[in-house]
């Protein structure tokens, strides 16, 4: 799905109201878990015979414990034990213990496990990582149904998750992978995407930050004219291009042309759109800093994201958490966030910024599929968003956006700015010997594209190819 000034104006005007659905099955009318019995006193009537009453039996025990493995992301360093306190407060709510995973790396921890049948009840891993973690289970079918834990009552509130969400956020392409109406990934930390940059350096400069890609080529040349280590872009990994590219797509050809790309619509390539969205992206790779492709790794990546933090690329694709991964990072002494939606393809057309989400999920073998629902449930309560937000990780929740201050405040607004708003992901395909991923296919090009190791026509006869098979192979 893809949601355009519509949703930017749902967004600004929930914002407004004080702080930033979807229905499921199941039988709403009852609790996620039964209340243990009551203990001690005369709870049975006394006999004829004045017999005492037998003792209730003993309370249950909590289900559990559960295992909930965790990307240690960007939001965890701007708030270290951040998942860990979250968990804790789910224990002290529900009884049920969580022993929690959390790793910068966390495909390399739990993947070995997993191989050997050993599964978390809980992942909060999003799409568009290096190894496709994600990706792998949606296209294997291995995601629990979560659409009734939209209608279950969040643990210690009386509130449904569904209720919670703000609309839409469960209908995207992202959350609903199979486009069979049902959700399988909870929508999590989302984040405004665009193009960052140091702003103290445009105000030295009295640059103007450019709203098309013809005034940001001219920038480009000024820039590396006057210092020849200055380039016009880098990006962390070409994993972000999952956020990017849709939003080239949208900047290039418009809602119904991004549609139809996602889906990979015979023919889509082929026109005048797809052509724009070919020509600025092969252009944008001769503009970018030479060594990007050589750090563009999970390992690496942050060396690209310092380029532009002293002031050797103006802009980089990123979100919000880029802040708090940077914090403890050397800069320009000119140094101060900025970022912009992406520019328009054509003057008098409008910014698009990429509304990223990550997502939470359940494995289809979780041991303790109950208790890792009310988990995801609990992920929604006031209490976990509070915490969330603590790392200025923010959840489609209202009245989270409420309380941010300096660049986060900053960030959020960019759809109050005048940017329009994507959202949802290429459509999901069943696997096809020889055929890779999304990203292996349309996005691990970029790197080719600035190293000079495959051409523009090379690129676009593998995006054609690639995306006949996706399409013949759809999911749903």
């Amino acid at each position: 799905m893809k949601m355009k000034r519509t949703l930017s104006l749902l967004l600004a005007l929930v914002l407004s109201l004080s702080l930033l659905a979807g229905c499921g099955g199941g039988n709403s009318d009852q609790p996620a878990q039964d209340p243990p019995p009551q203990q001690g006193g005369d709870t049975q009537t006394p006999t004829d015979t004045d017999k005492p009453a037998e003792p209730a039996e003993p309370a249950a025990p909590a289900a559990g414990p559960i295992t909930v493995a965790a990307l240690a992301s960007g939001y965890e360093e701007a708030y270290p034990g951040m998942w860990q306190e979250v968990c804790n407060a789910f224990t002290t709510e529900t009884g049920i213990e969580v022993n929690l995973i959390c790793d910068k790396n966390l495909e390399d921890v739990i993947g070995p496990s997993m191989q050997g049948g050993d599964f978390p009840d809980v992942i909060h891993l999003a799409t568009g990582r290096e190894k496709g973690l994600t990706e792998q289970f949606i296209k294997d079918r291995n995601i629990a149904d979560l659409t009734d834990v939209l209608s279950m009552t969040i643990p210690g509130e009386s509130a449904k998750v569904g209720d919670k969400i703000v609309g839409g956020f469960t209908d995207t392409s992202v959350t609903n992978p199979y486009g069979d109406g049902k959700t399988y990934l909870a929508p999590m930390f989302y984040s405004p995407c665009g193009l960052f940059y140091n702003a103290g350096l445009f105000e030295e400069k009295g640059w103007s930050v450019p709203t098309t890609w013809d005034e940001m080529w001219e920038l480009g040349d000024k820039a590396h004219a006057e210092d020849p280590e200055m380039y016009l872009f880098t990006y962390p990994t070409t994993g972000y291009f999952d956020t990017f590219i849709p939003s080239m797509l949208y900047s290039a050809g418009g809602v119904d042309f991004y549609n139809k790309a996602l889906r990979y619509e015979e023919g889509i390539w082929d026109t005048p759109e797809a052509q724009t969205f070919f020509d600025i992206t092969a252009k944008l790779a001769s503009y970018t800093n030479p060594i990007t492709p050589a750090q563009a790794n999970d390992q690496d990546f942050t060396q690209n994201q310092q380029l532009v933090l002293d002031n050797k690329a103006l802009f980089m694709p990123n979100g919000t958490w880029v802040v708090g991964e940077m914090a403890e990072a050397p800069r320009a002494d000119n140094f101060k966030w900025g970022m912009t939606a992406l520019p328009a393809a054509k003057a008098g057309g409008a910014g698009v910024s990429y509304c990223w989400l990550e997502q939470a999920w359940i494995p289809a073998q979780a041991p303790n599929m109950d208790a890792a629902k009310q988990f995801v449930a609990f992920l929604y309560s006031d209490a976990a968003c509070a915490i969330f937000a603590k790392g200025n990780a923010i959840q489609p929740v209202p009245g989270l956006t409420g309380n941010l201050e300096g660049d986060n405040k900053m960030f959020y607004a960019i759809y109050d700015n005048g940017a329009e708003a994507a959202m949802g992901g290429f459509a999901a395909y069943n696997a096809v010997a020889g055929l890779g991923s999304v990203r292996e296919e349309f996005q691990d090009p970029f790197n080719g594209l600035v190293n000079g190791s495959l051409t523009k026509e090379d690129w676009i006869a593998g995006v054609k190819e690639a995306s006949d098979q996706m399409r013949a192979n759809l999911m749903g």
